[in-house]
């Protein structure tokens, strides 16, 4: 009988958790679980006798094979869809598996429920990230964008996010108005803006 599942394989070294991936989808009406796998080299040589849409796959990147296999899945199925799994929210292992084609990326351990919102989710907006890692995440971004000013330019964008003016601004770093005026262009140089108000709204955006 034909169904419109949507159909699943796992790769995951460890065998014990194949059990629990097999309750959990037995309780998930749009998916279909396909197969399991205890390394990629193995999906490989079974995918085209599965042809997934979704790949469900244990995060490790210890050898250029994996890297390469996730892209050798990539190739042949481009709207193909990946979920990595992990016991960490390592950035760079996140920034590796994005980069080489994942669509999505949990932190173990997981359960149905959150197997089920990730692919969900993927399905109407394209992506899916475990809460713990969103929030490395955004905090990661936020050190980067007050990194690329200078101790003396976060100083003068605190206080215009103060609402406060030039003139007000250099009596209380005790600097002259034209100092102020020097940072303010570099500030606008590196925002690549022309204006307080619309250097504000990027400041707003980039946190």
């Amino acid at each position: 009988m034909k169904t419109n599942k949507l159909r699943i394989i796992v790769i995951d070294d460890n065998k014990n958790l194949h059990e629990v991936y097999k309750s959990h989808f037995n309780n998930l009406l749009n998916y279909s679980l396909e197969g399991f796998y205890t390394s990629i080299d193995k999906a490989i040589a079974d995918y085209e006798n599965v042809l997934p849409d979704f790949i469900i796959s244990e995060a490790s990147f210890d050898n250029v094979f994996e890297k390469e296999g996730l892209s050798f899945f990539k190739r042949k199925n481009p709207e193909l869809k990946i979920i990595m799994i992990s016991a960490i929210n390592d950035f760079e292992i996140i920034k590796k598996s994005f980069k080489n084609g994942a669509s999505g990326y949990l932190t173990k351990p997981v359960n149905k429920d959150r197997i089920e919102n990730a692919l969900n989710s993927i399905e109407r907006e394209g992506a899916a990230i475990s809460g713990d890692v969103a929030k490395q995440l955004i905090s990661i971004f936020q050190r980067k964008s007050q990194t690329i000013f200078s101790k003396r330019e976060n100083q003068i964008i605190d206080h215009l996010r103060q609402g406060a003016t030039y003139k007000t601004i250099a009596e209380k770093l005790f600097v002259t108005t034209s100092a102020i005026n020097f940072h303010i262009q570099n500030i606008y140089l590196k925002l690549n803006v022309n204006s307080k108000s619309e250097a504000l709204l990027k400041l707003q955006q980039i946190g």
